[in-house]
C-alpha cells in the first residue's frame, strides 16, 4: 500500500493554505506525497451564509498566502489579476471583499490542486499503525458517498476540520426538528421553511446581525424576535492596537504565557471576535427599530436580556418558553421557525483521534501545532483550528491562516527529509 508524507483531513482554507505552502516550497524541499480527504463532493465555503450583502470582517491581504509570500501566485491580487478585475477592485476602495468573491478566490485557489484532494470522503477512523514497539505510521479510514470504504497510510497527518455547530442544551431535543436550525444550515433551512411568519433568532453575533437584516429583507416579511441574553448589540473592536492580537507574531507571546495569563487574554479581547457585529449593521437593525416606532408598526421585536429557558416542538410551532431578566417573569411564545445563530465548537479532533489518546499528552500541540505524544508515537499530528487556548484568538480565524501552513509546511518537510535520510 502507498505510503503518503501526508494525508489531510478537510480541505477548507486551512489545508488550502498549507497545500500552497508545501508546493512553493520546490525545488528547495523534497516533493511530498501529499493527499487531502474533503467530505463535501466539491469545494464550498459556508455556502449557506453567502448572504446578499455579507462582506468579509478582515482585509484582503489576510488570503491564503500574502502575509508569508507577498510574491505568491497564489494571493487575492493575483487572482483579481487573473480575473480580470484588479483595476475595478481598486475602484472600490475597499480593504473587504464580498464574501462571494473570497468564496470564489477560496475556489479558484483549490481548483489548483484538485488532483491531490479526495472530494466526498468522510474519514471514519484514525488508528496507529503498530510495528514492533513504535506507531511508525497512521491508517486513514474514510467512506465516500456510495458507502465505499477506503484505507491509506501516511507518516503526517494535518486535521483542519473547522467547528461544529453549538446546539445549546435547551434545543438539544429539537435538533432533529427542520424548523430548529444553526446558522450554519440557514440557507437552506430557511428555504425549506419559506411559509414561516413568525421567526426566532437567538444570538447577538455577526451572524445573527446578518441573519436579521436578511429575514427583514425577505419577500414574505416575517416577524423576527432577535433574542439574546445581553443587554445590547456590542459592536466589534477593529482598532489598530487591538487588532494587533490577530497579527502572527502574537501566537508567540500567548503560546509563551502560563495558561491562567492565557485566560486572561482570551477574556479581555474576546469581544474582538464573539458576539460583535460589525458596528455597520448595528447601525442598520437600530434604524429598523426606530422605524417601526416611527410607524407605529411592531413588526419585529427585541427581546434583550431574554434566556430560554425550555423550547418545545409540537405540531402547530416550536413553543418557547422565556426568562425575562428585567422582570424575573417567564412568557412563553409560539414561532414557525427558530434560527440559531449560537456559534460553533472545536472539540471534533478528539472524537476522530479518539484511536491516537493512549499515545497523546491530553491532545495538547506545541507551538508549531503538532500533537504532543509519546515517544515510540513516530507519526506527526498537526492541529489548525483547535487551539485557541493556547496560540489565541486568530486561531479559529482567517488572520494566520497563510503564515500557520507554512509553519506546518516546515514541520512535515523536515519530518520527510530525516524519514529519506534515515
Amino acid at each position: 500500500m502507498l505510503v503518503h508524507d501526508l494525508i489531510g483531513i478537510g480541505f477548507g482554507p486551512s489545508n488550502i493554505a498549507l497545500a500552497i505552502a508545501l508546493e512553493e516550497a520546490r525545488p528547495a524541499a523534497p516533493a511530498t506525497k501529499s493527499l487531502f480527504i474533503e467530505q463535501q463532493p466539491g469545494f464550498a465555503w459556508h455556502p449557506d451564509m453567502m448572504l446578499g450583502d455579507a462582506h468579509m470582517q478582515i482585509a484582503f491581504l489576510k488570503d491564503l498566502a500574502t502575509l508569508r509570500n507577498p510574491t505568491s501566485r497564489y494571493t487575492f491580487v493575483n487572482y483579481l489579476h487573473e480575473k480580470q478585475r484588479l483595476q475595478d477592485f481598486i475602484n472600490l476602495k475597499t480593504f473587504y471583499p464580498s464574501r462571494h468573491e473570497f468564496s470564489d478566490y477560496f475556489a479558484w485557489a483549490a481548483s489548483r490542486f484538485a488532483e491531490q484532494v479526495a472530494y466526498g470522503e468522510s474519514v471514519v477512523d484514525v488508528r496507529p499503525e503498530v510495528r514492533g514497539d513504535n506507531v511508525e505510521l497512521l491508517r486513514i479510514k474514510s467512506r465516500d458517498q456510495a458507502g465505499r470504504f477506503s484505507e491509506r497510510l501516511t507518516r503526517n497527518l494535518v486535521l483542519s476540520i473547522g467547528g461544529t455547530p453549538r446546539i445549546p442544551p435547551v434545543f438539544q431535543h429539537c435538533a432533529g426538528d427542520d424548523r430548529v436550525f444553526h446558522t450554519h444550515h440557514y440557507l437552506r433551512s430557511i428555504q425549506a421553511n419559506a411559509h414561516a411568519t413568525r421567526i426566532a433568532l437567538i444570538g447577538g453575533g455577526q451572524s445573527a446581525a446578518e441573519i436579521f437584516l436578511d429575514l427583514h429583507g425577505r419577500a414574505n416579511a416575517p416577524q423576527v424576535d432577535l433574542i439574546m441574553r445581553a443587554r445590547a448589540l456590542k459592536p466589534a473592536d477593529s482598532s489598530p492596537y487591538v487588532n494587533e492580537v490577530f497579527n502572527s507574531a502574537f501566537v508567540d507571546h500567548v503560546f509563551s504565557q502560563p495558561a491562567e495569563a492565557r485566560d486572561a487574554m482570551l477574556a479581555e479581547f474576546r469581544h474582538t471576535n464573539y458576539a460583535c457585529p460589525d458596528p455597520a449593521l448595528i447601525d442598520q437593525i437600530f434604524k429598523i427599530f426606530y422605524e417601526q416606532r416611527v410607524r407605529g408598526d411592531a413588526r419585529h421585536q427585541f427581546l434583550r436580556r431574554h434566556d430560554v429557558i425550555r423550547a418545545r416542538a409540537a405540531e402547530d410551532g416550536v413553543h418557547l418558553t422565556l426568562f425575562d431578566q428585567n422582570t424575573s417573569r417567564e412568557l412563553t411564545q409560539k414561532y414557525d421557525a427558530v434560527v440559531l445563530a449560537t456559534g460553533y465548537e472545536r472539540v471534533s479532533h478528539r472524537t476522530m483521534l479518539a484511536g491516537l489518546a493512549p499515545y497523546a499528552e491530553g491532545f495538547e500541540v506545541d507551538r508549531g501545532y503538532r500533537l504532543k505524544t509519546v515517544n515510540e508515537f513516530k507519526p506527526a499530528v498537526y492541529l489548525q483550528g483547535s487551539n485557541e487556548p493556547t496560540h489565541g484568538l486568530s486561531d479559529t480565524l482567517l488572520s494566520v491562516t497563510s503564515v500557520r501552513g507554512g509553519e506546518i509546511a516546515e514541520g512535515v518537510l523536515a519530518a520527510v527529509r530525516a524519514g529519506r535520510s534515515a
